[in-house]
């Protein structure tokens, strides 16, 4: 800023000489003469100074019996008078100061960061009925009703910033991550608890937790129902894990009732799984032609656009590219202009066989990739015996993962209804 106020100020750059220079900027410090880029130059200095501070030299000048010499000048004043004569462009330079002062005064473009679950084009039509979108007056953003409005609409937003960064307005957003398990989970309620009597009762879907593999259980914590493995069982596939359907029991220790609920359990087990991936040999390469491509350039002013260029052509086959960008001063001044290229180029294919090199690393990056997806799903390869094999068209990998994972699933509990046989005791007397 301090650069920017000095340019349109004007200033110069001079040389001081003479029998005693250090006198002449001490003076210039006592009258408070902004001086700076003070150099040596043998026996003289050199330095800047303001237009302002130059025009109250005279009287140091006089009295110090310097020699001042004025080298070069800089800033508006003097391009102004440099150009005096050169009306039209004068003219376009102002009419373009004042289309930058203009268009900073709009919102050119809105910026999402942290949204993961809703994307931005589903959040920019929520703001657009809201009356907020590009080219909007700056003087009719407020930041604050975008933040309750968005709230409002998202439940599992928790939270919400908005900015303006320039022509940009920025909207920061915090999603709420259960959210993402609870649709994973939903329907599946846990923690309730419904009795039922023997003629019956709310037995409002009541869960048990089935097996959803085979596999050896290496841990249990129930929450709610009765377990029915422990840990080190084996179980096989569709086994009853935790029960839905509690036994009521009296004094004599009769089953006399059932409770049922949703049960809840975290149950692992360790697990086996068959691992197989096959590539071919041979792949398609394509090979372009730097001669056989159609260019169309384009100016884009809101609905408006200029191009320039062709994209007819008669390739066999071709891609085409599209390159956008959006016109901008500095980091978040953003003007309502975009530019761009689509590009068409044509290519030809031939085959091309891997090297035993490439396949085994091709092979190998697809395992990590697949490793670290069930990691990400909370599974835990514990060992494998994964091996690659190169055949004659094709390279392959396969083994075995043993794997420790949550295996439950639930499954609709078995209502049993109670009958109850009531015998009638009388007591006689005889005479």
């Amino acid at each position: 800023m301090q650069a920017i106020f000095r340019y349109i100020r004007g200033y110069v750059k001079i040389r001081v000489q003479g029998y005693s220079p250090e006198r002449f900027l001490n003076l210039c410090r006592y009258h408070q003469i902004l001086i700076w880029g003070l150099m040596p130059r043998g026996n003289a200095y050199e330095m800047y100074l303001s237009l302002d501070g130059f025009r109250k030299l005279r009287p140091i000048i006089r009295k110090t019996h310097t020699k001042v010499a004025l080298l070069e000048r800089y800033g508006l004043p003097f391009f102004i008078r440099k150009h005096r004569k050169r009306k039209a462009f004068l003219m376009g330079v102002l009419l373009c100061i004042g289309l930058l002062f203009f268009y900073s005064s709009y919102i050119w473009d809105i910026h999402f960061e942290g949204n993961e679950k809703w994307t931005d084009q589903t959040l920019l039509e929520f703001l657009d009925t809201k009356d907020v979108s590009p080219a909007m007056p700056k003087r009719r953003v407020d930041c604050s009703r975008i933040v309750k409005d968005v709230r409002a609409r998202y439940d599992d937003i928790v939270w919400v910033s908005a900015s303006i960064d320039g022509s940009r307005l920025r909207i920061q957003i915090k999603e709420n991550e259960d959210t993402f398990r609870e649709e994973e989970t939903k329907g599946v309620p846990s923690g309730e608890t419904m009795e039922s009597t023997a003629a019956g009762g709310d037995k409002d879907h009541p869960t048990d937790l089935v097996a959803s593999q085979d596999g050896v259980i290496t841990s249990i914590i129930t929450r709610s129902g009765v377990p029915m493995v422990h840990e080190g069982d084996e179980v096989k596939k569709g086994d009853l894990l935790v029960s839905g359907r509690v036994e009521v029991k009296n004094d004599a220790g009769e089953v006399v009732g059932y409770q049922y609920q949703q049960s809840d359990a975290d149950i692992y087990a360790d697990t086996r799984m068959t691992y197989q991936d096959q590539i071919p040999l041979t792949y398609q390469k394509k090979k372009y032609d730097p001669y056989k491509q159609r260019r169309l350039w384009y100016i884009r002013l809101g609905s408006f656009r200029i191009s320039a260029g062709t994209l007819s052509h008669d390739f066999s086959k071709w891609e085409t590219y599209t390159q956008e960008h959006q016109l901008r001063l500095g980091e978040n001044f953003y003007l309502p202009v975009d530019y761009g290229m689509v590009s068409v180029k044509s290519y030809e294919t031939e085959e091309k066989k891997y090297p035993k090199e490439e396949l085994q690393k091709i092979l190998t990056q697809n395992f990590v990739l697949f490793s670290k997806e069930l990691e990400e799903k909370g599974i835990q390869i514990c060992e494998n015996s994964v091996k690659i094999h190169v055949y004659k068209n094709s390279a392959s990998a396969a083994g075995t993962l043993y794997l420790n994972q949550k295996i439950t699933e639930t499954a609709d509990t078995e209502i049993l209804t109670m009958e109850r046989n009531e015998q009638d005791e009388s007591n006689g007397t005889g005479g």
